[in-house]
């Protein structure tokens, strides 16, 4: 089995809103092929910027 990690970035308005099912599909598709997926959420949103002053870290 491969494996593959994937970074998610829900972002805003509607890509929080479909990363279930941007999720649901993606491990449909690595199920019928044998492909193993990890998931890494990164909060770089306009509200962690809000309320950091940064919407990514320096790192």
């Amino acid at each position: 089995m491969t494996g593959q990690t994937i970074a998610v970035i829900p972002g805003d308005g509607i890509g929080t809103a479909v990363i279930s099912s941007a999720r649901a599909v993606l491990d449909a598709v690595a199920d019928r092929h044998a492909i193993e997926l990890s998931y890494t959420a990164f909060d770089w949103s306009c509200e962690r910027y809000v309320a950091e002053g940064a919407m990514m870290p320096d790192d």
